[in-house]
């Protein structure tokens, strides 16, 4: 049983090995806005969802792409010996979560206020690798 349970454990390790995490925390846009860019890159590989993040229009583009140049950085962080081109990696997992709101008040007709929810979101971006590379 503790064989069992070591060679588990030594197999998730290795699968932790071949993953890189990445996460923007209070972006201040919209998690509605923020989706649309990321449902286009999930599951892409990672030359072509840069390609795509740096022809798209959208704010949230560039922060996205920004925090998948910081993802691709950790997973050279964590795998020093390897190269990024034969590590073949794509994004695994990319979730955005709602964050914190700032409510403020606009003036409305007949003394009236209407609130004004100026949301935040959270990024969280995985990276996977399609090569088992031993170290």
């Amino acid at each position: 049983m503790g064989v069992r349970k070591r060679q588990m454990a030594e197999r998730i390790k290795a699968e932790k090995q071949q993953m890189a995490f990445a996460k923007l925390n209070n972006c201040p846009t919209s998690p509605r806005k923020m989706r649309l860019v990321a449902d286009l890159i999930r599951g892409a590989q990672v030359e072509k969802a840069l390609a795509i993040l740096k022809f798209d229009s959208k704010e949230a583009s560039r922060r996205l792409e920004k925090l998948l140049l910081s993802a691709i950085a950790n997973w050279q962080a964590k795998n020093e010996d390897a190269n990024v081109e034969d590590a073949d990696l794509y994004i695994k997992e990319i979730r955005v979560d709602g964050g914190t709101m700032l409510k403020r008040l606009r003036p409305a007709p007949q003394g009236r206020a209407h609130r004004i929810r100026k949301r935040s979101n959270h990024v969280t971006l995985v990276l996977g690798s399609n090569n088992n590379i031993e170290s």
